[in-house]
């Protein structure tokens, strides 16, 4: 430094900072030997901290406007360094001016495949990939926790961490949330909530906070995309045999173009084929015998009175054999599912025909 350049320093101090690059974190003000002149007009712009660092020890944290430094607004570094009534003499200090803007257009993805167990697919492999972007919340522990001393601290220098911390807790966090390959699309919004709560914590211990992450895309191998591809277009088709037909209308209509040509002639021979097994087919259909009708249903359960007592329900196959053994006679009231109300057994004309196979009863002695 030049002997007028020195002198300027002792007459007057300014101490500010502009930034022209997009990714420095922290810079550190070059001094003279670190030295402030007591006075010293300190300028903090918008997106700007200033730390002040004596001897190792974070002092004073000054946030963005214009301060004259005295011993009245420097009470940590006054306090550290004992002056008790003031101080006219420069101080040795550092100064750090911390960028406090966001940060935005942050890479992250997975290096690997993560290997997931869906409910659809089984055992498959993931890819994912995003953005993401943060912001210094608290400078004096992001100097102490990831900047240090270094004079020149950049973006480039932090976020190769905390990719690593994103895909971390990005993996856990998909593997919990249990969302179905095909249902991650209508709940990537979901997602990234999800995984932006889970790491600010952690981004906190850093003096970092996320401001904004996303998750852009959860791509699949490219086996199980064709699969997906192949299950797609087999729904697209629907009805086969209808797809078939509208293939050969197709082939048909090339072929009327070309009236000479070997297809035509195949075609036609096929065409031949195609009404000949389709009349036989409907001639098949026209003789065929008609169906018998289905089987009824005999199912029918009775209860029958006895004793002033409800009985049953019996299957009709078994009243049928009450009424052989005389348990059940014409006059017993029977009922079933159906029927109006109770009514005498030798009345049911489901019933008649067991009560014809029952002998009369023997004439008197």
């Amino acid at each position: 430094m030049s002997i007028w350049n020195r002198l300027k320093n002792e007459l007057i101090d300014i101490i500010e900072w502009t930034d022209d690059s997009t990714n420095t974190m922290v810079w550190r003000f070059p001094r003279h030997q670190n030295e402030i002149k007591n006075g010293a007009q300190l300028t903090v712009r918008e997106s700007q901290t200033a730390v002040f660092v004596n001897e190792g020890q974070i002092a004073d944290v000054f946030p963005p406007g214009r301060v004259k430094l005295e011993t009245q607004n420097m009470p940590v570094l006054t306090t550290l360094m004992g002056w008790k009534y003031g101080f006219n003499s420069p101080f040795k200090v550092e100064v750090y001016f911390v960028n406090t803007k966001n940060f935005t257009d942050n890479k992250w993805g997975t290096k690997n495949p993560i290997i997931l167990r869906d409910a659809e697919f089984g055992a498959v492999r993931v890819r994912a990939f995003g953005t993401y972007a943060i912001k210094v919340i608290d400078a004096a522990k992001f100097i102490r926790e990831i900047a240090g001393t270094q004079a020149h601290f950049t973006l480039e220098e932090v976020t190769e961490q905390l990719r690593n911390l994103i895909v971390t807790r990005f993996t856990d966090a998909i593997g919990e949330s249990r969302i179905p390959l095909l249902d991650l699309a209508g709940n990537l919004d979901e997602l990234s909530k999800f995984i932006s709560d889970r790491i600010n914590p952690e981004f906190g211990e850093y003096g970092l906070q996320v401001t904004k992450f996303l998750v852009e895309n959860v791509s699949l191998p490219p086996e199980v995309e064709k699969a997906l591809d192949k299950r797609s277009s087999m729904g697209i088709l629907g009805n086969l045999n209808n797809y078939a037909q509208f293939q050969a209308a197709n082939a048909m209509e090339q072929a009327a173009q070309n009236p000479g040509s070997d297809a035509a002639a195949g075609m036609g021979m096929g065409m031949g084929f195609a009404m000949a097994n389709q009349m036989g087919q409907m001639f098949h259909t026209q003789n065929r015998p008609p169906s018998p009708p289905p089987i009824p249903d005999t199912s029918v359960q009775y209860y029958i009175a006895a004793n002033g007592q409800q009985q049953g329900p019996y299957a009709k196959q078994v009243l049928e054999s009450m009424i052989r053994q005389g348990t059940v006679t014409r006059d017993t009231m029977v009922w079933a599912q159906g029927m109006p109300a109770w009514s005498k057994a030798g009345e049911v004309g489901d019933l008649q025909p067991a009560f014809g196979a029952v002998p009369p009863p023997l004439p008197p002695q």
